[in-house]
């Protein structure tokens, strides 16, 4: 009832043309707010996906590293109890060092990553491999390295030679054993280049993969000394209650992390962010909410005859105040509807054609990543329910309090 009377004082003429007016322009506002904020969140969550993604590439569902230090021990025996815990599909493990890659006349500073063969399994960084690479980390006696973009174009690398430069590659590394850290007393070897990958700059410029039999053998470390293991989930696996179980393996002298929580800033950062933006974009629905406050004072004073009618049959205050509360609704719900709808358009078009492009060249992709999820729908109308309760209560309110006046001819 509520809503039939909300929808006759929404189309029925009215004295003045500014009352429709009015109404139209809060609608168009809200429409337009509902829209900017679905797409801005979906922009966003697209881009999320696309960080993640990204790490994930790098970064295994679960880590082992020492708690202190940069070293420690795990035994075979404790690797192969991992591996058997329902949930675990794959183990692997690393071990990294700072170390001074040198071609030439040029020089970087790498972390350099040896891995065990597995290691692919778990992050699979093979499929940001560049043309012209080839995915293989050498032997003991025959190392090879895969370098990151960034690497690579500090020790003056390119796809042409790769695997097969006439300058040698040279690694140097610390010695532990040297009693001073110069030139004479560092560990070197020549290495091969063979790949480079491109996941992102922060990787890109920092890491080179080996074998981890080379590190261990070059810098006198027993077969069973690493710095991470790097553990991937099955995707049904819980993870909390799997590291439980590998705490019970391995001891608490370790830390154990999920991926979340290896990049725990940046996550909590993506997701402020988020936050703001939409509390940002929000204000955009305030503003439609002083429109519709307006449109609905304008129609209390309209249908001023009516509510008397009402209260003289026996209509009660809170009757009467639903009834103008439902009518904001019904505006609120109007321009939620057609934002919503036109928010949908435009993300389905971006997805499919990729319209609207990133400027700059130096992206992994060309164009604003999308992403609908049905929460930033529900979060939305959540919000646009909230805001139309508060925007039409003040309204409705005064409404229900008019006093009756029924004159006689």
């Amino acid at each position: 009832m509520n809503l039939l009377f909300a929808w006759r004082y929404f189309k029925a003429p009215k004295s003045t043309n500014a009352i429709n007016l009015i109404s139209w322009i809060s609608i168009t506002a809200i429409a337009v707010g509902t829209a900017a904020l679905i797409i801005v969140l979906s922009v966003f969550n697209g881009f999320e996906h696309l960080v993640k993604g990204l790490y994930s590439d790098f970064y295994a569902d679960v880590q082992i590293r020492p708690s202190k230090g940069k070293l420690f021990t795990v035994r075979y025996q404790q690797l192969q109890a991992i591996q058997q815990l329902q949930g675990v599909q794959q183990v692997s493990t690393a071990l990294e060092e700072k170390a001074l890659l040198v071609h030439g006349d040029y020089q970087a500073i790498v972390f350099l990553k040896g891995v065990a063969n597995n290691y692919e399994a778990v992050i699979p960084y093979g499929k940001h491999l560049l043309p012209g690479s080839k995915q293989q980390l050498g032997t003991v006696d025959q190392p090879n390295l895969i370098v990151g973009a960034g690497v690579q174009n500090a020790i003056g690398g390119n796809t042409s030679n790769i695997d097969g430069s006439i300058e040698p590659y040279v690694i140097y590394l610390p010695n532990k054993e040297a009693k001073q850290l110069d030139a004479a007393s560092m560990l070197s070897s020549n290495v091969q280049l063979t790949g480079a990958f491109m996941i992102q700059q922060e990787f890109d410029d920092k890491y080179a993969f080996t074998n981890i039999d080379f590190l261990q053998y070059i810098l006198r470390y027993s077969d069973s000394t690493f710095s991470t293991v790097e553990i991937k989930l099955q995707p049904s696996a819980n993870s909390e209650a799997i590291i439980k179980k590998i705490r019970n393996i391995v001891g608490e002298q370790v830390t154990i992390q999920t991926r979340y929580q290896q990049n725990q800033s940046l996550y909590s950062v993506m997701q402020m962010e988020k936050w703001v933006i939409y509390g940002i974009l929000s204000l955009i629905l305030v503003v439609a909410a002083f429109n519709m406050i307006g449109a609905l004072t304008m129609l209390v004073l309209e249908k001023q005859r009516d509510i008397t009618l009402l209260q003289a049959i026996g209509a009660s205050a809170g009757a009467i105040r639903n009834i103008f509360v439902s009518a904001g609704f019904f505006i609120a719900g109007l321009g939620a509807g057609i934002g919503m709808l036109l928010a949908y358009l435009i993300l389905i078009l971006q997805l499919q054609f990729k319209l609207v492009k990133l400027q700059g060249g130096s992206f992994l992709i060309d164009y604003y990543p999308v992403r609908l999820l049905a929460t930033d729908f529900l979060l939305v109308s959540a919000t646009l329910i909230t805001i139309a309760l508060l925007a039409s209560w003040i309204p409705a309110t005064k409404a229900s309090k008019q006093a009756m006046q029924l004159k006689s001819a």
